[in-house]
């Protein structure tokens, strides 16, 4: 069942533990902790992908969202959550009971030209992740400290270097500065809620009530899933957890991919409630009288005369604290990505140069950096279904998985939401190329 001997190169990033770490959690395995001292030397993984489901992509896209259509699509946002809950879930096992990574795997069951397309979509979705990420904190330093964006984007830089720094002693530390900014992305949105009137009759509604107003919606539905299920995230849940602890014998495996689903349940419910707040924050802010707001900038300066700077200043320290934390996890699962398909990597400074270069194109060229960040999701959304493909077929083959691949209902379940983000991409498509979809204005 495991493949780490099937060739040498399949040894992933090391992102193990420190030996006291690793004490702990083998305490937890065995049975000799109990209740958070149980989870805590477990948790990590989750965190860390949570800050896909939480990153300046989901600020732009949920920014319009609610602007425009006010609480219309919090279904869709509960419905990528759902599914990226899923998927999370299964990306996790897979780690934990082959040793591998999603990629790796790729290389090992798949043919050499099958393996190039992949490594070159999922490379292409690295960037646009990266692209969204390093915008974002850009934007929120310069609106922060009333700086050009490029002069953003420069100190964008050189606060990820220093934070990727962090994994030189450890990816534990890593693991606790990304959680301390997941954090505080959900105190800000904790705040903004008490400041925005919210209608939660009308939030309970449109949770419940799946509607697609007009093809406009349709890129933004779009949008929202491709910035919540991030295919980088499906790549690096499954490295987080290949080589964090060896399980010995087959109670300590269950207990570990048991352990694992309920941080996913927890970190990720955390993240979906995060982005509906966005949702939530940008209807009850914008959308009687100032629907048209489409970029973040715009949302800040639109934010301060009507509930004050302390709202505004919290917006931006929210933003910032994602772009930051996000920017450092997408290099990391880039490295991932790059070593899995085609075993080999590159320092991880190099690794951010090349995925920087992008965005610096972006705003020297005068892109709209929002407009450019909403693109960014829908470029994400249709690179999604090869990891989504790959992530269900390998968890529901013996030869991979053994006794732990999944049961028919799961499977089934996986596939149902494939298709649900296979559906919106389809729709996208029919609107770009003209075709009229009945029921949309």
């Amino acid at each position: 069942m495991h493949h780490r001997t099937r060739e040498d190169s399949l040894h992933g990033p090391p992102y193990g533990l420190s030996e006291r770490t690793a004490h702990k959690v083998r305490e937890a395995l065995e049975g000799r902790r109990r209740g958070a001292a149980l989870l805590l030397p477990l948790a990590g993984p989750a965190v860390i992908v949570s800050v896909a489901y939480m990153d300046p992509g989901n600020f732009a896209t949920n920014i319009q969202a609610g602007a425009r259509y006010g609480y219309t699509l919090l279904w869709v946002v509960l419905l990528a959550n759902l599914v990226a809950m899923l998927f999370q879930a299964l990306s996790a096992k897979l780690g934990i009971v082959t040793g591998c990574n999603l990629a790796q795997l790729c290389r090992v069951h798949l043919s050499a030209p099958l393996v190039w397309l992949l490594w070159v979509v999922s490379e292409i979705a690295a960037m646009a992740t990266d692209l969204a990420e390093f915008l974002g904190g850009a934007i929120g330093l310069a609106l922060l400290l009333h700086l050009p964006l490029l002069a953003g984007m420069a100190v964008t830089a050189l606060i990820t270097y220093a934070l990727l720094f962090f994994e030189r002693a450890g990816f534990r530390p890593l693991e606790l500065v990304i959680g301390t900014l997941v954090g505080v992305i959900g105190v800000c949105y904790l705040l903004e809620l008490f400041i925005a009137p919210v209608d939660w009759g009308g939030v309970l509604k449109h949770l419940a009530t799946p509607r697609l107003p007009d093809t406009q919606a349709v890129t933004i539905a779009v949008g929202i899933v491709g910035a919540t299920i991030m295919p980088h995230a499906l790549f690096l849940h499954s490295g987080l957890t290949q080589a964090r602890v060896q399980p010995r014998d087959d109670n300590e495996r269950r207990r570990l991919v048991r352990f694992s689903n309920i941080e996913v349940a927890i970190a990720l419910s955390f993240a979906g409630l995060i982005n509906m707040a966005m949702v939530i924050m940008a209807a009850a802010a914008f959308h009687l009288g100032h629907a048209d707001i489409a970029e973040i900038g715009t949302a800040w300066h639109t934010l301060a005369p009507l509930f004050g700077m302390a709202a505004a200043s919290i917006f931006l320290v929210s933003l910032i604290a994602s772009g930051l934390s996000s920017s450092v996890v997408g290099t990391l699962a880039g490295q991932m990505i790059m070593q899995g398909f085609v075993g080999f990597q590159i320092p991880l400074w190099l690794r951010r140069v090349v995925t920087m270069a992008p965005s610096f194109a972006v705003v020297g060229l005068g892109v709209n950096a929002t407009e450019a960040l909403v693109v960014s999701q829908v470029v994400l959304s249709f690179a999604l279904p090869f990891p989504m493909a790959a992530l269900v077929w390998f968890t529901s083959r013996r030869d991979v998985m053994g006794a732990w691949r999944s049961g028919p209902v799961l499977a089934w379940l996986a596939v149902l939401g494939a298709v649900a983000v296979l559906a919106l991409n389809a729709l996208l498509l029919l609107q770009t190329f003209g075709v009229r979809v009945p029921g949309l204005a």
